[in-house]
């Protein structure tokens, strides 16, 4: 039985910035690069920081370059020209003198501070050519309401933009902060949701980070640890949390293809297999199974480290697509890993008498013609490709499943679009996608709310773990000679160059330089090079080199973060690893160990190293499990480096941060489900206060 619902939100609330006094369209203009459109958005525009005004210092005891404030009565205000035009204030309080320096200035606040006028002023005290001085300080009458209030908490620092100062800012907060004190802004979150987390009201937690009492734990404050900016975390996570799930139920109220077959095609691929599943893929392939076979579209997210065999488990999930006369599209966002899946479905499928398509960027003319006919005519079961799927010209005759690799390459929007295009006769087709970013489960949990997450979290028998081996710099000799050896015996390896120094070098350039130098040293052996700045047919032509073995040694950018699979390849050296992140770290190191040879990564680092990068280097060194490298990376470097930077929304969150706040994640989610089930009418003003527009970020059009 439901709830009475908790009232949507009130148009008073969400007031254009224009209805406060004094706000004209010019600093409206100026306020929308803070991301500040509402009252609403001056509510959630939170400080960067806190100075303690709350003591008024002396100005007998004022030292140069402290920054404090100081109260005193004004003696003297003159305009004087002394290489500019400038006003001096001289202001006195018994035990000394300052004098306040303006060089921009008008005649109402000349007039304002008109000798016998006692201010109150705060800045940064300096020598000046008479004594103490601040140079523009924030200042205000002493009998002011504004001036209490600075004396009783402590003073919040905002974002800075362009023409707008902080005192202007505070007063604008201050008058969004009264109308919500007032009853302007309706807490949307139900006092039962709240007391289970133990958190405060939505108006005390406002309160509390603009106006902290003068006694608050600045340091909890600063690291967004104190209850008050929890308390906003929390809201904010439970909103994307939210939409996600709205995105979630909207498509799953659509119809879908109910691929229930009687898996004869799966058998005989299985069959046709030197090998047997793990546990793990089984179990993986159970879930996809009960997904497919129901009426509505399948969202999975399938996970796993490098070389766990995820694209197998999408190809036994193609089956049943394919033995129902329906049609599979598989994603990949480039060119060489979309030609690595379709030569692994053509040697997987072909024999079965399975007609599978490739549709790149780089099929042209009356070829592109026979595979977008072939597709649009349902003759191809299954269309590998790039993001070239989703092109307007592209039509499918019947698309029941789809399936994409390295979701965040993509980005939800893209997805999604190739599901619409997949739409006919009110059916959508099935959603699995494919990651080999381990994600803590957490994590995933909110970042993918929209999907269920399976984890084949098994490596094939035979796989043995790469080695890794940290190296500074200056043995570089000894790992030159390392791949000679590897090479001469018949092995391949890389060179990852990321970008060396801190200057106008480029990494493309920093990855010739070195290419060039390797080449000099082992003129017995075939250097190659790729970088993202060569033209996308020569990259192509070099990698595919590489893996027939007609190169020796591969220098490159991280390009080949998410690459081909060349079992042959058994060493791997990252340079200048120490500059890295852990998940890039990761899947560079997963391009070697995928053969039966045993394989070694190197990590060259530059001294001296920073603690964090000591941390990273350790933990590679230390295990070859992506879950715990992800674990550990999320702890050091926080979402962003684990989701990918299309990954909408979530890492660009305005309060919470997903590491310092993943113990709020579990109640997060209890938090989803009890609102939708029990406080329906809150969700959806939930969802447009913390993710507004974007709310809908996963259609397209």
């Amino acid at each position: 039985m439901h709830r009475r619902a908790v009232s949507p939100a009130a148009p008073a609330a969400a007031r254009p910035v224009t209805s406060l006094r004094g706000v004209g369209a010019a600093l409206a203009e100026r306020l929308r690069a803070l991301g500040v459109e509402t009252t609403q958005d001056l509510l959630f525009l939170l400080p960067q920081r806190y100075e303690d005004r709350t003591r008024v210092v002396p100005l007998g005891e004022l030292m140069p370059g402290q920054r404090a404030s100081v109260e005193g009565e004004v003696l003297l205000t003159e305009v004087v020209f002394r290489g500019r035009r400038q006003m001096l204030c001289r202001i006195g309080d018994g035990s000394g003198f300052l004098t306040l320096r303006f060089f921009y200035f008008n005649a109402q606040q000349q007039q304002g501070l008109a000798r016998g006028t006692r201010i109150r002023c705060f800045g940064e005290a300096r020598r000046g050519p008479t004594g103490l001085e601040i140079v523009h300080p924030e200042y205000r009458r002493a009998d002011s309401r504004a001036a209490e209030v600075a004396a009783e908490h402590l003073t919040p620092i905002y974002p800075a933009t362009e023409g707008v100062t902080q005192g202007r800012l505070r007063q604008l907060v201050g008058l969004a902060l009264d109308a919500a004190a007032n009853g302007d802004l309706p807490d949307l979150l139900p006092p039962a949701l709240l007391d289970d987390a133990r958190l405060p009201s939505l108006v005390e937690a406002l309160l509390t980070v603009h106006r902290p009492p003068a006694d608050a734990p600045v340091a909890a404050l600063v690291e967004g640890r104190h209850p008050a900016q929890r308390r906003l975390a929390f809201e904010e996570l439970l909103a994307h949390q939210l939409s996600l799930k709205l995105l979630r139920q909207d498509i799953q109220r659509e119809p879908s293809w109910p691929l229930a077959g009687g898996g004869a095609l799966r058998q005989r691929l299985l069959a046709s297999l030197p090998f047997s599943l793990t546990g793990a893929q089984r179990r993986v392939l159970e879930e996809i199974r009960r997904d497919l076979a129901q009426p509505h579209p399948m969202l999975r997210l399938v996970q796993g480290d490098v070389g766990c065999g995820k694209t197998l488990v999408a190809a036994l999930a193609a089956t049943h697509a394919v033995e129902q006369g329906l049609q599979v599209a598989l994603m990949a966002p480039t060119e060489l890993l979309a030609d690595q899946h379709a030569q692994n479905f053509k040697r997987w499928f072909e024999p079965l008498g399975v007609v599978v398509a490739s549709l790149t960027g780089r099929l042209t003319g009356k070829a592109r013609a026979a595979a977008l006919e072939g597709v649009a005519q349902g003759h191809a079961s299954v269309v590998v490709g790039t993001h070239a799927l989703f092109q307007e010209h592209v039509r499918f005759a019947s698309l029941a499943l789809v399936i994409v690799d390295e979701q965040h390459r993509f980005g939800v929007h893209q997805r999604l679009s190739l599901r619409e295009k997949g739409a006919r006769d009110g059916q959508v087709p099935h959603q699995l996608i494919m990651t080999a970013t381990p994600i803590p489960r957490t994590l995933a949990m909110t970042a993918y709310a929209d999907l269920d997450v399976s984890v084949i979290d098994e490596l094939p028998p035979g796989r043995t773990p790469v080695k890794t081996v940290v190296i500074a710099e200056n043995r570089r000799d000894e790992v030159v000679q390392r791949i000679r050896s590897a090479c001469l015996a018949g092995r391949q390896a890389y060179w990852v160059c990321p970008l060396i120094d801190e200057n106008e070098e480029m990494p493309y350039q920093a990855a010739e330089e070195t290419a060039a130098t390797l080449a000099e040293a082992l003129r017995e052996l075939k250097v190659g090079l790729v970088h993202g700045r060569m033209p996308p047919a020569a990259k192509e032509d070099t990698m595919r080199r590489f893996k027939e073995g007609q190169i020796d040694l591969l220098v490159a950018t991280t390009v080949i973060e998410v690459g081909v699979d060349v079992p042959n390849a058994t060493l791997m050296v990252i340079e200048n690893a120490e500059r890295m992140g852990l998940a890039q770290l990761h899947q560079l190191r997963g391009r070697v160990g995928r053969g039966e040879h045993a394989s070694s990564c190197l990590l060259l680092y530059r001294a001296p190293l920073s603690m964090l990068a000591r941390e990273r280097l350790a933990v590679m060194r230390d295990t070859n499990d992506g879950f715990a490298v992800a674990r550990r990376d999320l702890e050091l470097r926080g979402p962003g480096e684990l989701l990918g930077t299309r990954q909408t929304g979530l890492a660009q969150m305005r309060v919470a941060d997903l590491s310092r706040d993943a113990d709020l994640l579990p109640k997060v989610q209890v938090a989803a489900e009890r609102l939708l089930a029990e406080w329906p009418a809150s969700v959806a003003p939930l969802v447009r206060r913390w993710v507004g527009a974007a709310e809908r970020y996963g259609r397209v059009g």
